[in-house]
């Protein structure tokens, strides 16, 4: 898959409202091994549905989606946020219990770009 693979894929799927666990994936055209010639993004995936060992949960489901277009994916770290859609607010903060903890200022940069007139903001802080 090329690069113009990787833009099909969607730099921010998340829920519409409330607090959910969510990962930061790096997608890649290439296995690790291959690096030199691969391109990679990072995405951010963000669902309610995913409650109790939710991060994983929601990594399977997403590394199965992008093995099938091709590519290969790797978990980043997770953590938590807050949408608040109707004060167009956005908080990221908290970590992954099994993933460690992702970098939030990515995942709030992609986030902004999704949401251009939403505050969004980060904090280590919290689980």
């Amino acid at each position: 898959m090329a690069a113009a693979g990787l833009a099909e894929i969607s730099d921010v799927d998340i829920d519409s409202d409330g607090v959910f666990k969510y990962v930061l994936i790096r997608v890649h055209t290439a296995p690790p091994s291959d690096a030199k010639d691969a391109e990679s993004k990072e995405i951010v995936r963000g669902y309610k549905w995913a409650e109790y060992h939710g991060e994983a949960d929601i990594y399977d489901k997403v590394s199965g989606e992008i093995q099938r277009k091709g590519c290969g994916c790797e978990c980043l770290g997770g953590g938590r946020i807050s949408h608040q859609s109707q004060d167009k607010k956005i908080h990221v903060y908290g970590y992954s219990m099994g993933y460690g903890r992702a970098q939030h200022s990515i995942t709030t940069e992609k986030i902004k770009a999704k949401y251009p007139d939403y505050e969004v903001t980060w904090a280590d802080d919290g689980y």
